[in-house]
């Protein structure tokens, strides 16, 4: 994989995180999410780890990497596929610092900080998405939709496989706590599907989400 930087985050996305949907936030507003999401893009290291797997998808589950899946969400998107890429993605610590610290001083601007972090996390994980979407290419492999562990009927479970397969503290700086949160939080896992047949793939989650339509958050 060539080397990849994040360069920018994406201010609309900060918008949709804050809930301006549809609403044009003042300029005073918009002047303190410019500048914290600069602030942030400076200080942020993102980091990035993944690996291929053979796939066996059976009528009620499928089997990768000694993992056995029970998910009709899952089971849908992998139809068809005969690998998976598992991937592990985080913007580091200081985001999670920055966000502490502001929470000392000015809540509104901890929100900006932790709506441009959530921005900021899917950005890089789209820009390595697209790699792992070049990378299959040249083995004539297409890709199917991200789908992360506890999305849908995924459990969150399975977060322990993936942080012992990509070994994340060591790869990525990345542990989880004993509720299987991810830290820092501004951190991604998710399991790519690799078909021989072209498929659509939507790098943004919200069209294959089912509780899409009451989401404060849709895009």
């Amino acid at each position: 994989m060539t080397e990849l930087r994040l360069t920018e985050i994406p201010v609309r996305e900060v918008y949709r995180y804050l809930g301006y949907r549809g609403i044009t936030p003042s300029e005073e507003i918009t002047g303190r999410i410019r500048a914290c999401t600069g602030q942030l893009l400076g200080a942020v290291s993102p980091r990035q780890v993944h690996a291929y797997y053979d796939l066996e998808v059976g009528e009620k589950n499928m089997r990768a990497a000694g993992m056995e899946i029970e998910s009709k969400g899952l089971l849908r998107n992998l139809k068809g596929c005969e690998r998976v890429c598992l991937l592990a993605v985080t913007i580091g610590v200081e985001a999670d610092r920055l966000v502490a610290r502001a929470q000392l001083h000015d809540m509104l601007e901890a929100a900006i900080f932790q709506a441009a972090g959530a921005a900021a996390v899917e950005a890089w994980c789209d820009l390595v998405n697209s790699a792992i979407r070049e990378e299959a290419a040249q083995q004539g492999y297409y890709c199917r939709p991200r789908f992360s562990p506890g999305y849908g009927d995924f459990p969150l479970e399975y977060q322990k496989n993936f942080s012992d397969l990509l070994r994340m503290p060591v790869s990525i700086g990345v542990s989880l706590t004993d509720s299987l949160l991810m830290i820092p939080s501004k951190s991604v896992t998710a399991l790519i599907g690799l078909s021989r047949t072209e498929q659509p793939c939507i790098l943004q989650g919200c069209e294959e989400c089912s509780a899409s339509a009451e989401c404060a958050y849709r895009r």
